[in-house]
């Protein structure tokens, strides 16, 4: 049994130069908190103060016997979803990500149009890098990603515009809805 160690104790900080990177479903993932990522990842920008929030809770039906006590919890879903709140709002990847890769079209010195109507988003894989204290790091990789939620965006000249989107994790041909490498960040034994 080891003892408790405050350097073992971390928070999620993103790593510089990019921290959530998406491309498309196929693009050969990384396979540890240091292998580069493939050229199809293209850097997603800022992400909030808030960070990146991961539910990753089942949810079960309780069977109970004749007098009220539960004797079976049955799993029914475990859904794996990723909320984050992205700050370029003019970074041509963020609006893709948002509104469907063939519905941005231009650049920022041209300009660009964005359409916005009901086509289905496409899924895509996510990486998302972290440093750690000690120089330690965390990658979340999302073989299969999709946003299923966008939050209201607000334009107010009191803070910036943001796309608050939720990514629905899905199953990949191992069964996995994500895959989490870490390496060092933790004391010295």
């Amino acid at each position: 049994m080891s003892d408790n160690n405050s350097l073992n104790v971390n928070a999620g900080k993103p790593k510089i130069g990019g921290a959530v990177f998406r491309a498309p479903v196929g693009t050969t993932l990384p396979t540890s908190v240091s292998a580069s990522l493939a050229a199809a990842f293209e850097n997603l920008g800022f992400i909030s103060e808030d960070g990146v929030t991961n539910s990753n809770s089942p949810s079960n039906t309780a069977i109970k016997e004749w007098g009220g006590a539960t004797v079976l919890d049955i799993q029914n879903e475990k859904p794996d979803t990723f909320k984050m709140a992205f700050l370029e709002s003019t970074n041509l990847e963020v609006l893709k990500m948002i509104y469907g890769d063939g519905n941005v079209t231009g650049d920022l010195t041209s300009g660009v149009k964005v359409e916005v109507n009901a086509e289905e988003l496409p899924s895509q894989s996510i990486v998302i890098d972290m440093v750690l204290q000690n120089e330690g790091a965390k990658r979340i990789v999302i073989p299969i990603g999709k946003v299923t939620s966008l939050s209201d965006i607000t334009y107010a000249g009191k803070d910036a515009v943001k796309y608050e989107v939720t990514i629905s994790a899905y199953p990949d041909s191992d069964g996995n809805t994500h895959i989490e490498y870490i390496k060092g960040g933790v004391a010295s034994n």
